[in-house]
């Protein structure tokens, strides 16, 4: 993956970028995935900075990683938007001890979501892998009934 400084590129040239199609970044934006590109006047082409490029790397990267639906997608991505303004006000926000408590709590709750996703998804690629195994022995078992 390029981590490469773009700004204010068009949707043929942040599709390239990263590896998909505008009509891909187009329905992310529809349902919500994507904000970028979205400020335009009529007739003008969508431009995208460098967080929107990233933010697309992300989105893909975890669809064809974890395989989730768009929905997992979202919420993953909502997730990530939570924490980063958590870190954000850990950093710039200067709360007091009470309030870093709740941040880390909140962060803490994020992660665990994440993890329960994965831990999800891990459990219906064991079941399938299962199924598949169970297959093949049956497949080999009526192969030697026949060989």
């Amino acid at each position: 993956m390029s981590t490469e400084t773009v700004s204010e590129l068009r949707i043929g040239e942040v599709a390239k970028l990263v590896g998909t199609t505008t009509r891909t970044i187009r329905y992310y934006e529809e349902i919500g995935l994507l904000t970028g590109g979205g400020d335009r006047e009529a007739g003008r082409h969508r431009l995208y900075a460098d967080a929107d490029v990233e933010r697309l790397r992300e989105a893909l990267r975890l669809k064809a990683l974890l395989g989730v639906s768009l929905d997992e997608l979202k919420e993953l991505l909502e997730v990530e938007d939570a924490r980063g303004a958590l870190r954000d006000e850990w950093h710039h926000g200067n709360p007091d001890r009470d309030r870093r408590r709740e941040i880390l709590d909140q962060a803490l709750g994020h992660i665990e979501r994440q993890l329960d996703l994965l831990a999800h998804r891990r459990a219906e690629i064991a079941k399938l892998e299962r199924e598949l195994e169970e297959r093949r022995r049956s497949l080999r078992a009526r192969l030697a009934e026949h060989g």
